[in-house]
C-alpha cells in the first residue's frame, strides 16, 4: 500500500460541467447480484481477460449449474452469469474463490482492467504486458483505498500497438519504444513517461490521487474525465505523488489509440474467435475450452484468443467455426453489436438481438459499426465511428451516425431486413 501523502489544493474550473452522481454506484459484481427481468445478474471480473483453462471450467459448470447455462462477454472482457437464482451468491462465490477468480472480496468489483490481448503472441507490441498485469492486479487488490473506486473505473495496458489505449479508460499505460511507458489519465491530454518497471505501481498512484481529487473537489465522481478540473491538474497532482514515492516521470504528448480488435482466425501458435453479440452456449464455451492448451484470454470486442492449442490449428478453426463462433475475418458478425435487450431488460423496447441477428444477411463485411440498443441508454456501446440502432417508442428503430467531428444523421428503420436500404441513407 501506498503511503499517505499531503492533500493537494483541487480547484475546479467555471468553464467546466461537472458530472456528480446523486446515488452509490449499483454496478454489478460477483458479490453484488443485479437483479434483471431474466433472474439475478452476476459480473466476474477477469483482469486482462485471461483465464487459466480451470478457471474457464468453472465458470462454465456456474453458468449451467446456477444460471440460463451461457456465458455473456461485455466491452471490457470480463464475463457476465444471467438467470440466477438469487439465492445462490453465497454458492456462486465460493465456486469463484476455490478458482482463483476472487483474490480480495473487498476489491472484486475494482479490478477493471484490460489489456492487449496479443500481447507476446504476433511481434506486434513492444513489450509483453503479462507482468504489468500481474503486478498492477495484485498493487491493486493489496490497497485499501483503492477499494472505494467504482466498478466503472478502468485500467488499459497497451503494449504499444495502440489498441486498447484508445478504449478511453480512467488510467492508460503505454509501452513505448524506448522501454518505457506512458502513463495517461481519461481520454485526452499529455501523459507521464515512467520506467516500464514502474508501471504498475504508477497507475495505482494516478487511480489514488484521483480518489483524492474526487473527494476534496467535493464532487461524488466515478470517472476521470467526470471531474470538473482545469486541463492538465489532476495529471500534474500525480507526478507530483511520483516523485514523492521515488518514481522519475517526464511529462510528454499522448499517442493516439485505435480502438480495434484483432481479427478471427490463426495467430502465431493459436487463434482468435470473434463471439457473436457476446454470448457463448454452454456447448460452444466447452469446444474453447476443449482446443486450448493452457489458457483463454476475452477480449473487449467480444472475442476469444487462444494462445496456444491442445490441437491442430485446423482442427481447432473447424470445430470453432461448426459450434456458431466465428472464424472468419471477412464476417459481417463483426460489425455488429447489441446491448440484452428483451426479454432480459425491463427497459428495452425490442428483442435487439434476434433483430440484429435477423439483419446479419443484408449487411457487407466492410462499413461502419452497428451498435442496437433497446433503449437511448445504449448499454455496452463501443467507442470510436458507430452507427446507433436504438429501438423507437411504439416499434422500430431510430439510426443515427456517431462520426467524430461531423453532426449526426439519422432515419427510421421500421422493418430490420431493410436495414441496408436505411444504412445507405446516412453514411458517407
Amino acid at each position: 500500500m501506498l503511503a499517505a501523502m499531503p492533500t493537494p489544493a483541487f480547484r475546479s474550473t467555471p468553464q467546466a460541467t461537472a458530472v456528480s452522481r446523486d446515488r452509490g454506484d449499483a454496478c454489478p459484481g460477483a458479490l453484488r447480484l443485479h437483479a434483471a427481468d431474466d433472474g439475478a445478474l452476476a459480473r466476474v471480473r477477469i483482469p486482462g481477460g485471461v483465464l487459466t483453462v480451470r478457471q474457464a471450467r468453472t465458470l462454465g459448470d456456474a453458468a449451467e449449474r446456477l444460471g440460463d447455462g451461457d456465458l455473456h462477454l461485455t466491452s471490457r472482457g470480463n464475463l457476465q452469469l444471467r438467470g440466477l437464482d438469487g439465492g445462490c451468491g453465497g454458492e456462486l462465490a465460493g465456486l469463484l474463490e476455490a478458482a482463483g477468480l476472487l483474490p480480495s472480496h473487498g476489491h472484486e468489483r475494482v479490478r477493471n482492467v484490460v489489456a492487449s490481448p496479443l500481447s507476446g503472441l504476433d511481434g506486434r507490441g513492444v513489450l509483453d504486458v503479462r507482468p504489468w498485469l500481474t503486478a498492477l492486479d495484485a498493487a491493486l487488490c493489496a490497497s485499501e483505498a483503492a477499494r472505494a473506486l467504482s466498478g466503472r473505473f478502468l485500467f488499459a495496458l497497451d503494449d504499444g500497438r495502440g489498441d486498447v489505449a484508445g478504449l478511453g479508460a480512467d488510467v492508460t499505460v503505454r509501452a513505448a519504444a524506448d522501454g518505457g511507458a506512458r502513463l495517461g489519465l481519461g481520454a485526452a491530454g499529455d501523459v507521464l513517461h515512467v520506467g516500464a518497471g514502474e508501471a504498475a505501481r504508477a497507475a495505482l498512484v494516478a487511480a489514488e490521487t484521483f480518489l483524492e481529487a474526487a473527494r476534496t473537489s467535493g464532487t461524488h465522481v466515478w470517472r476521470v474525465d467526470e471531474l470538473d478540473l482545469p486541463d492538465g491538474q489532476l495529471l500534474d497532482a500525480v507526478g507530483r505523488r511520483l516523485t514523492a514515492v521515488g518514481i522519475r516521470h517526464e511529462r510528454g504528448a499522448r499517442d493516439t489509440g485505435r480502438a480495434d480488435g484483432p481479427l478471427p482466425g490463426a495467430v502465431g501458435t493459436g487463434l482468435c474467435a470473434h463471439v457473436p453479440l457476446g454470448r457463448l452456449s454452454a456447448h460452444q464455451w466447452r469446444e474453447l475450452v476443449h482446443v486450448a492448451a493452457d489458457e483463454l484470454r476475452l477480449t473487449p470486442w467480444r472475442g476469444v484468443v487462444l494462445p496456444t492449442l491442445g490441437v491442430s490449428t485446423d482442427e481447432a478453426l473447424a470445430r470453432l467455426a461448426a459450434a456458431g463462433l466465428v472464424t472468419d475475418p471477412g464476417s459481417p458478425w463483426l460489425r455488429v453489436g447489441a446491448c440484452v435487450g428483451r426479454p432480459g431488460c425491463a427497459k428495452s423496447r425490442a428483442d435487439v438481438r434476434a433483430d440484429a441477428a435477423g439483419a446479419l444477411g443484408t449487411l457487407a463485411p466492410r462499413g461502419l459499426p452497428l451498435y442496437w440498443s433497446g433503449c437511448e441508454r445504449r448499454c455496452g456501446h463501443p467507442r470510436g465511428d458507430r452507427v446507433d440502432v436504438v429501438a423507437a417508442e411504439g416499434g422500430g428503430y431510430r439510426l443515427s451516425t456517431a462520426l467524430s467531428g461531423r453532426e449526426p444523421r439519422t432515419t427510421s428503420l421500421d422493418d430490420p431486413a431493410r436495414l441496408a436500404t436505411a444504412l445507405a441513407a446516412i453514411t458517407p
